[in-house]
């Protein structure tokens, strides 16, 4: 099964539960694995052609626009709506969904992963134990 990823996409937004955060940006950082509802990447590969292919240029916009849109208080809802647009929005029929928070105060970073999309096309491996 072929994989394509948009890796470490970072987009200012404001985002958090206390009231300060709502007066200032933070930066969160997005990491989606999507398998295309293609199912491979053969027929892009043959004709060269993104056409073809699952624009990942177009999938990042998608993420920023929700994520600077959205003014978020969780991570969490963060990545569902993320999740919600790009599976609405872009020929994906799965994807793993990767928000993290930097915490410069604690020295930290706070994260959530959703998996979200067809169940029979999720990915079987190491990183991912079968039935």
């Amino acid at each position: 099964m072929d994989l394509i990823s948009v890796r470490d996409l970072s987009v200012e937004a404001v985002i958090g539960v206390h009231d300060w955060e709502r007066e200032i940006t933070q930066t969160l950082v997005v990491t989606v694995d999507m398998v295309p509802s293609a199912a491979d990447v053969r027929t892009a590969a043959r004709h060269d052609d993104l056409a073809d292919a699952l624009d990942y240029s177009a999938v990042a916009r998608t993420i920023a626009s929700v994520v600077r849109d959205g003014r978020f208080r969780l991570i969490e809802t963060a990545a569902e709506r993320i999740a919600e647009r790009l599976l609405a929005d872009h020929p994906v029929a799965w994807l793993r969904l990767e928000v993290r928070k930097p915490i410069a105060s604690g020295g930290y970073t706070a994260a959530v992963s959703i998996e979200r999309g067809t169940g029979g096309m999720i990915p079987q491996g190491p990183h991912r134990p079968g039935p």
